[in-house]
């Protein structure tokens, strides 16, 4: 393996691959400061054989704990990775290695040689695929599988909005979930309707909703003055290293879907949060076509996301993440 850098200079390969609009959003300086934050975790994982040998008693309990510690790796004269086992929905069967902290930009030419890096790195585990990161738009790497994409921009952009917002359509802080259950059967509908949306989006947790509520981040949605979804967003410090908010929840009941009040929900939201010269950041899945385009709609960018490439002799499959967006209309 390469000599590990420190978190402030993987806080440095980071912001130089980030998508060039982000760094006017916020100072380099700052941003550096958030990132560093953010990879002390990959140095963290990559020594620390307490935390190995927890995750191996979790999820490979046949292997040394070695075996789950972070490696940086040099892939070619110019290239280092960090490459870190994970787990799709903390499911043991679901391994994949994620190599986000790069030394530089992934080109095409680098993809086979960092798929067989991972698959070397983590041979025992059998890794299903290799996550990247780049900020180049949705397709460039077409040879791969898509994953999800991060939609952000200046909350007092947001605010302004290029369109009307109906007249009938609301936001109101919610006090409570009580209306978990009718978020639950929206999901249910989109999925009846969208099987592949499945392995796209998933409602937040009631817990986490509620923690939501009581922070008054959650606002219930309003069509005439009557229940029609939920809105939420999560204070964010990692998110890219951009200080602000991620949005957590974005649903709609199924019978205001298709009426175009999609990126309007958007836009109340940023309304709705106190600090407007933060960031918005939110994470949709590639193929999750209609919540992308409500969300690019509402004045949001794509500035980058992951995607997945096939490692040598094993399958892909598709991470199910934690925070996404589901089609608002």
């Amino acid at each position: 393996m390469a000599q590990l850098p420190n978190a402030q200079e993987l806080a440095v390969y980071t912001l130089a691959i980030q998508h060039p609009i982000t760094r006017t959003w916020v100072p380099d300086v700052e941003r550096l400061r958030r990132l560093a934050e953010n990879h002390e975790l990959d140095v963290l994982l990559a020594v620390d054989t307490d935390i190995a040998a927890r995750r191996a008693t979790r999820f490979a309990p046949h292997l040394p704990s070695e075996a789950l510690l972070n490696r940086w790796v040099e892939v070619s004269d110019d290239l280092c990775a960090m490459m870190s086992i994970r787990f799709e929905g903390e499911d043991a069967e679901k391994p994949f290695v994620d190599s986000t902290p790069l030394s530089r930009a992934v080109t095409h030419a680098d993809l086979s040689v960092l798929a067989s890096v991972a698959q070397e790195s983590f041979a025992r585990l059998r890794p299903r695929y290799l996550r990247l990161w780049s900020a180049e738009s949705p397709g460039y790497f077409a040879e791969c599988a898509p994953d999800k994409r991060f939609v952000a921009a200046k909350i007092e952009a947001l605010s302004q909005g290029s369109i009307t917002v109906p007249s009938a359509l609301a936001l109101r802080p919610a006090s409570s979930v009580a209306n978990y259950d009718h978020a639950r059967h929206a999901y249910d509908a989109m999925r009846n309707l969208h099987p592949e949306h499945a392995g796209q989006a998933s409602l937040q947790s009631e817990e986490d909703l509620r923690e939501s509520a009581e922070s008054g981040m959650l606002f219930e949605v309003l069509i005439d003055g009557r229940w029609a979804g939920y809105v939420s967003a999560i204070c964010n410090s990692d998110s890219l290293g951009l200080p602000g908010y991620v949005v957590q929840e974005l649903i709609l009941a199924p019978e205001h879907r298709g009426r175009g009040y999609g990126p309007h929900l958007t836009t109340l939201l940023a309304r709705s949060l106190p600090e407007s010269e933060s960031v918005l950041v939110g994470t949709i899945h590639a193929n999750n076509r209609g919540a992308m385009q409500a969300a690019l709609s509402a004045g949001r960018v794509d500035v980058g996301g992951w995607f997945q490439v096939a490692i040598p002799s094993t399958s892909t499959g598709s991470e199910s993440l934690s925070r996404r967006e589901i089609a608002p209309f």
